[in-house]
């Protein structure tokens, strides 16, 4: 879930003893302090968010955020990662609106940094909607090779999509499929990430609700569904390879007990890797549960919960493949026409000044009537199963003229040397709201009539038009609009 989209106010957070009359109880021998444990879920989350590292460094976006009038709190163990106020509106922020950060809570931006994930690995994210780890992943592949971002919801992968278009995410390929069944003609893959479908137990200070409405015997029913994603990851997964499985739920049912169930399964085939996390206090695997004794291994797993790092509930464990087993051949490629975009290309070059060789770091690729989408030149999806998006879409050519995207000119932004338009704080807030405003007499001497990429304090904002009757329209798109305050 996306922070930016959930603020809960402390009335309605729950008390202790609601918690402790609730069927949290059933936990109650499993947490080493239940009453700090029930006091932090009466608490409002943090708002956590996490740097952009292709556009802006994570002291330049704390220098913003203390501007701003804000205090921003370093997160221990997390590097580009800031706290702020629970009741801080991330999203609507400018800064956030054009992609030089991602509100992700805490405790989900960790399993990212645990894969061992480094350039030119194949990397696969299962259930990948709405996309804050799979960015984490692309950022970590360096914005290279190949990612496939699965997910089984079409509504869900559409929000995806528009976290990376807005993101600059370059090498992700998004499917729309049950990974459960995900096909062997996809290929293996050196990482995998298995942010299963849970109860969301976890994330009751984001969605106190749950404690009225939630079913322990849920757990029960949803753990058919995780075996079998588990089961086909290690399917899917290279020999030597990692698995990254977590929840944010605090039912064993959901956690020990699957991961349990799956490696007897695959009895030596897999093995649990120890988990370290620096900068947080995490509790060991559960081992007994309900009459269960679970094989000892499984306190290799790792448990976050709320009252030890003032964060929400989460739950990770790390599956490292046998090596020495067969690997599978190489999938089938996607094929990809590149050779119809030579004008179009050429146009973007002579307008707004770029090098020569500027679309040799890129694969182009004309995926829809609309116009071009925008990869990594190493980029090699598979051929199935069959895409949903590729890269970014960047560059509209079915209007005239053509024009960049937003998502596009936030991406080339920042090396165009001509029609580049730097906005004032009150000129920022305008476009944002996709509103019609006056250019400066100076603004007017230095870009003639047309396009323009439009900044702000030298960052990119988007596209905008300087009309010959001297105004600026924006072009600011309005499915982002709608979230922008424009705050300093």
């Amino acid at each position: 879930m996306n922070q930016r989209t959930a603020r809960v106010s402390a009335a309605s957070l729950p008390t202790p003893d609601q918690i402790a009359d609730s069927w949290l109880a059933r936990y109650r021998d499993l947490v080493d302090d239940w009453d700090a444990f029930a006091e932090a879920l009466g608490r409002p989350l943090p708002v956590a968010l996490w740097a952009n590292p292709a556009r802006i460094s994570v002291e330049a976006l704390t220098e913003l955020l203390v501007e701003q009038g804000l205090s921003p709190q370093p997160i221990q163990g997390l590097p580009n990662a800031l706290n702020l106020p629970p009741d801080f509106r991330a999203g609507q922020q400018w800064w956030y609106c054009v992609g030089l950060a991602h509100a992700q809570e805490a405790v989900s931006q960790l399993p990212v940094t645990l894969m061992d994930l480094e350039p030119g690995q194949r990397v696969l994210d299962m259930c990948a909607a709405p996309g804050g780890k799979t960015a984490q992943i692309a950022f970590a592949l360096d914005n290279r090779g190949t990612v496939v971002a699965n997910d089984i919801s079409y509504g869900r992968i559409k929000a995806l999509q528009g976290n990376l278009d807005r993101l600059g995410v370059l090498n992700v390929t998004t499917t729309q499929s049950d990974a459960s069944n995900w096909p062997t003609a996809g290929g293996q893959f050196d990482r995998i990430l298995l942010d299963a479908p849970c109860s969301s137990e976890g994330t009751i200070r984001r969605n106190p609700s749950l404690l009225q409405r939630h079913d322990p015997a849920g757990s029960e029913r949803l753990g058919p569904r995780q075996r079998a994603l588990l089961r086909k990851a290690v399917q899917r997964c290279r020999p030597g390879g990692l698995i990254l499985y977590s929840t944010c739920t605090f039912a064993p049912e959901e956690n020990e007990l699957v991961v349990a169930d799956i490696l007897a399964e695959f009895d030596g085939k897999i093995r649990l890797r120890t988990i370290d996390i620096p900068g947080f206090d995490t509790a060991l695997g559960v081992t007994e549960w309900l009459g269960r004794t679970l094989p000892p291994e499984l306190a290799r797993c790792r448990r976050l919960w709320p009252h030890r790092n003032d964060t929400g509930g989460f739950f990770i464990a790390l599956l490292e493949k046998d090596a020495n087993l067969p690997a599978e051949p190489e999938p089938e490629l996607a094929t990809l026409a590149e050779s119809e975009h030579d004008e179009w290309l050429d146009g973007l070059l002579s307008k707004y000044g770029l090098p020569d060789d500027y679309w040799s770091r890129y694969r182009i690729n004309r995926q829809t009537k609309r116009g071009l989408h925008l990869m990594a030149a190493d980029h090699a999806p598979p051929a199935v199963p069959p895409a949903e998006g590729r890269g970014i879409f960047f560059h509209r050519t079915n209007v005239r003229p053509p024009k960049p995207t937003t998502s596009g000119a936030l991406l080339i932004g920042p090396d165009v040397t001509r029609f580049r338009l730097e906005l004032s704080r009150e000129q920022r807030d305008a476009y944002l709201r996709r509103e019609t405003f006056a250019p400066t007499p100076e603004q007017l001497a230095a870009n003639p009539p047309g396009q323009v990429i439009a900044s702000y304090r030298g960052h990119v904002l988007g596209i905008a038009i300087l009309h010959r009757s001297g105004v600026i329209e924006s072009q600011f798109p309005s499915r982002w609009s709608g979230r922008a305050s424009g705050t300093d």
